[in-house]
């Protein structure tokens, strides 16, 4: 299943103008307020009409300017999460959820009532009414109701905007488990990197109405020269691994990868079960030996692939750890006194405490 997008649109003195293709698994759209995210999902979804342009699912056209395709709304089998609910109040949440099931339009039902029901969490919530339940329940039933109404693309407008940290936690998990099963392209509009990094497979970077790079979410905050438009964002590294071990004694986490392990704090997960580690650059430090005695628990051994000396006093170094790499921001003053070259063997030092809930998610 995929999404393909290239449009114009004139608003006022803005003008969109942009291009992009999603496949299964979340697309992120990134990018500073007014930078043309939600005017982009609004065109995708049908409720705002490019001047020029073409939208396609997966060899559908939903929207072609020159032969005069404009499927309405309704008939697109997009579904649409916004910043808030919007869920009626007067019925139950199975009636909500039910509800997204008749809006369908269609005989075609890839997932069952019962199995989003299982995904979300919302078995015990069935007879309740919105007004008895919580921000991050009231979004998990409007995925719900999204997800049965059996799209071919699922929308989230900044579907955490409005939720404390807690309860985007809560959701975060849903997000997660949603991107690895259900599959269909997840267009997911963010201005917070953080969940960029944890949830997304692929970045669209907007500025000012257009689209200036789309690719690996590492790669992208990684790139001095998009700075001015991804902010004063520290790069990093992520890292697919599998839950090895728990110390319940320290409320710890062994983590483990081809290219060794991770303690982390706690993580709410299986062993076997995979997760998604995000490590700062700025959490990483070098040694050309292996220390001792030190409170720092990851110890990795790797080997320099790259050195990107910076403006300043910093300098980013890519070390290579098996099938991973990590991202280390140092001073380019530990750079010249430890004399670091490409293709030496080094050792990587992470604090486990710094690999915490906001940093950890399943894969």
């Amino acid at each position: 299943m995929s999404l393909r997008v290239d449009v114009e649109r004139k608003l006022g003195t803005f003008r969109l103008q942009a291009s992009f293709a999603a496949e299964v698994g979340v697309t992120a759209l990134f990018g500073r307020s007014g930078s043309g995210k939600s005017s982009l999902v609004n065109v995708i979804a049908g409720l705002l009409k490019p001047d020029r342009g073409r939208v396609e699912v997966e060899g559908r056209v939903l929207f072609d300017r020159e032969r005069g395709i404009d499927v309405p709304t309704a008939r697109r089998r997009i579904g649409y999460v916004f910043q808030e609910g919007r869920l009626f109040p007067h019925f139950s949440v199975r009636q909500n959820l039910l509800y997204g099931r008749f809006f369908n339009g269609t005989n075609e039902r890839h997932l069952q009532f019962g199995l989003v029901v299982e995904l979300l969490g919302l078995a015990h919530l069935l007879e309740r009414r919105p007004a008895a339940l919580s921000g991050g329940e009231k979004q998990r039933v409007a995925i719900g109701r999204a997800l049965l109404a059996s799209p071919q693309v699922l929308l989230m407008d900044e579907p955490l905007a409005s939720l404390d940290e807690h309860r985007k936690g809560e959701i975060l998990q849903y997000i997660e488990r949603l991107r690895d099963e259900v599959r269909i392209p997840i267009v997911y509009v963010s201005h917070t990197i953080e969940e960029v990094m944890r949830l997304a497979d692929t970045m669209v970077l907007l500025s000012e109405g257009a689209v200036r790079a789309v690719g690996d979410p590492d790669e992208i905050m990684g790139r001095r020269d998009l700075r001015p438009m991804t902010g004063k964002y520290e790069p990093g590294a992520v890292i697919e691994t599998r839950v090895f071990a728990y110390d319940e004694a320290y409320d710890l986490t062994t983590l483990g990868f081809p290219g060794g392990e991770l303690l982390v704090t706690k993580v709410s997960a299986s062993i076997g079960e995979p997760v998604r580690v995000r490590v700062r650059a700025r959490d990483v430090s070098l040694a050309l030996e292996r220390p001792t005695g030190i409170s720092i628990l990851n110890v990795l051994h790797g080997r320099i692939a790259e050195i990107r000396p910076g403006e300043g006093q910093v300098a980013d170094v890519r070390i290579q750890i098996g099938a991973a790499s990590l991202l280390a921001r140092i001073t380019r003053r530990s750079l010249d006194q430890l004399r670091i070259e490409s293709g030496m063997e080094v050792y990587a030092l992470i604090k486990a405490i710094s690999l915490d809930r906001h940093n950890v998610g399943f894969a």
